[in-house]
């Protein structure tokens, strides 16, 4: 199987199966995405969601958490992974979105990465989703799910594995194709015991666990 082919084949099978793919953060506005994706770092969507509530009703805009100290920040995110970092990132970027872009969050992703724990993945998620920028964010998920399809290879780094998809899956499809990879990863193909067996990518896997079935030789060629 050509890399093509199997590009072809993958593409084809979500967009059948799957058309409609989102963000699992919840969000009501590109301030509160931001803010998400920043604590989604080593942490599950479903805790950032359990957090957020609380900490957005505290600090609703950019402008009232630049006011804050990361010791302010801090007992609202403290059942988040890396606390005492996520409180002190959120802090000074808070306080340059107010200072630098007028508690406007940019829509550039160059722009985004210049905020305080705001990394290219970071970025490329709020771009990808709230401006719309055609663009892929590769997380832990996609760099694995990606590797183990057989749609990167050899990609050593989140941005080799970015550059190799992006050169492949037609720019429209991007945001979506994000998407699509992060939420197979995080259902079928997870890190540990992948559920290979109802995996609808078996066909142009390359690294499937429970190997593809093959139809059964005719009796003709038995003879």
């Amino acid at each position: 199987m050509t890399t093509a082919e199997r590009y072809e084949g993958i593409i084809g099978w979500f967009s059948e199966h799957m058309p409609v793919a989102e963000t699992e953060l919840h969000y009501g506005s590109a301030y509160e995405l931001l803010v998400a994706t920043v604590l989604s770092a080593q942490c599950t969507d479903k805790r950032v969601n359990m957090t957020t509530p609380a900490l957005f009703e505290r600090f609703p805009t950019p402008e009232s958490m630049a006011q804050a100290t990361p010791e302010d920040i801090f007992p609202y995110i403290k059942s988040i992974s890396y606390p005492n970092n996520k409180a002190k990132n959120l802090a000074a970027m808070a306080r340059k979105l107010t200072e630098e872009f007028g508690g406007v969050v940019p829509d550039s992703v160059d722009e985004l990465q210049k905020l305080p724990g705001v990394g290219r993945k970071t970025a490329n998620v709020v771009g990808s989703v709230v401006f719309h920028k055609e663009v892929m964010a590769v997380d832990t998920h996609v760099f694995r799910v990606s590797r183990r399809l057989g749609l990167t290879r050899d990609a050593k780094t989140p941005l080799q594995a970015e550059q190799q998809l992006t050169a492949r899956i037609p720019t429209h499809l991007l945001p979506t194709a994000h998407h699509w990879l992060i939420l197979h990863g995080r259902y079928v193909c997870t890190a540990r015991n992948p559920k290979c067996a109802e995996c609808g990518l078996r066909e142009w896997c390359r690294m499937p666990v429970v190997p593809v079935e093959k139809p059964a030789a005719s009796a003709e060629r038995k003879k």
